[in-house]
């Protein structure tokens, strides 16, 4: 199955995460359909891959999409903290890891599984549908002021207290299981000001469904914490987030482990402050406008940088 997705900010991963020497290690802890690990693999002709993914589906696209690359790319199925934390004694440690936060457009458009709210397709979100419980679940059994505070808390839905009224009322005629029907619900909940904004109204509900179906802010920091463990020191860490909450967790992350120092990519690293990590990127790096025009999903990206100094 050809790729779909066009992955962001590929130059600027590559210019502050270049191998420095022959024979690095890279782990691309959120493979998806191989595009950053194509990018590398393409342009550095001695650097190998462990490429990781919890979604068997779309690891089968990389899968294909990167067998020319042979023995130079390994896969590995699963959550990339897990991965991290059981790192295998046969590798050596990565000299290079990235983590991207986004979800891949396979997922809105091939998976079935109910991310887009212009599709008819089972309410699901889950990245991996073998595990924990998918969105139709979340919302037939959270009670109404716990769905409005998800709602709120992990996409800050300003209607929060109206959408989630609304699923509770619904809930009454039946369970809410279609992907389509809950985008309507949405619509018809909200202000016509909102309804018809530039935003399609539902975007921010089904934004924090998918948060909660996956636990990616949960899951976020402990992947960080498991990443920047197993790095080799002097490697780099860069992390691409898609909205606040992300973002603001990969900051606060580096700069506790930096003791907020920054220091341009050429400097020279002080090796006696007892830091973790020096950041490179202290106010991130966003896509042009270029590739805004090109690739309209990268508008939200910001990948931030960081070089780790000490175990």
């Amino acid at each position: 199955m050809e790729a779909i997705h066009t992955p962001v900010l590929v130059e600027e991963a590559i210019h502050y995460l270049a191998p420095r020497a022959k024979g690095e290690l890279m782990v691309d802890a959120t493979l998806g359909e191989g595009g950053h690990s194509r990018a590398f693999l393409s342009r550095f002709p001695d650097l190998s891959i462990i490429g990781i993914d919890v979604d068997p589906a779309i690891q089968e696209i990389a899968r294909e999409r990167l067998k020319e690359f042979g023995e130079r790319i390994r896969f590995h199925s699963g959550w990339a903290q897990d991965f991290f934390k059981a790192y295998p004694g046969e590798f050596k440690r990565p000299n290079i890891i990235l983590i991207d936060q986004g979800v891949s457009l396979f997922h809105y458009h091939r998976s079935s599984r109910g991310f887009s709210f212009r599709k008819d397709e089972v309410l699901d979100m889950r990245l991996d549908p073998r595990l924990g419980p998918g969105a139709a679940e979340i919302i037939a059994t959270l009670g109404e002021r716990e769905l409005a505070d998800l709602l709120f808390r992990n996409a800050g839905e300003r209607y929060s207290r109206r959408i989630a009224g609304a699923i509770v009322e619904a809930r009454k005629q039946g369970a809410l299981r279609s992907s389509r029907a809950l985008g309507e619900l949405v619509e018809q909940a909200v202000p016509a000001a909102y309804r018809n904004g530039p935003v399609h109204a539902a975007t921010k509900t089904f934004l924090a469904l998918r948060i909660a179906a996956n636990k990616e802010l949960d899951r976020l920091g402990d992947l960080l914490e498991a990443a920047l463990q197993v790095l080799e020191p002097g490697g780099r860490l860069g992390v691409i987030s898609f909205h606040s909450l992300e973002d603001r967790i990969v900051k606060g992350f580096f700069r506790q482990k930096s003791g907020v120092s920054t220091r341009p990519p050429e400097a020279p690293i002080d090796r006696k402050n007892g830091r973790t990590v020096v950041v490179l990127s202290p106010k991130g790096l966003v896509p042009t406008e270029a590739e805004k025009r090109a690739n309209p999903p990268s508008r939200s990206a910001r990948l931030r940088v960081a070089e780790k100094i000490l175990d």
